[in-house]
């Protein structure tokens, strides 16, 4: 039973590497951490070709024009079950839209992280792709 829950808990924590899931493209590398219990993730690398340098143009308040590289995309997440966390804050910086969000690993792979942002009752999931250090 110890092994069904060790494989069942691998750590959402790491680098991932975001695919657009319209139309296949690699867009970033977020790292995803944990700080005082909580989870948090933010763009450490753009992948996207000449989106290098890209800010949040579309953004208000503090956002603003800001570098997309660093930001903070997803804040105080918390653990509601084995391995499925949740929250109120996935920023979409393209969109320049705040969703809440599910993250949990894809239990038939545990390199899959699986991504839900919510709009009201709308939905969309991304797989996103471990990066091995």
């Amino acid at each position: 039973m110890l092994g069904c829950n060790l494989s069942n808990s691998q750590d959402v924590f790491g680098k991932w590497k975001t695919i657009d899931d319209r139309n296949g493209v690699e867009k970033a590398v977020i790292e995803i951490y944990e700080r005082d219990g909580l989870l948090h993730g933010k763009v450490v690398q753009i992948l996207e070709e000449g989106k290098k340098n890209a800010k949040c143009v579309k953004c208000e308040g503090e956002r603003k024009d800001k570098p997309i590289l660093g930001m903070k995309i997803i804040e105080d997440a918390s653990e509601h079950s084995e391995g499925i966390w949740k929250g109120k804050t996935l920023f979409d910086p393209e969109q320049a839209m705040t969703f809440r969000c599910k993250i949990w690993l894809n239990p038939e792979n545990s390199n899959e992280l699986m991504v839900r942002g919510y709009l009201a009752f709308i939905y969309r999931t991304q797989k996103w792709i471990r990066i091995k250090d």
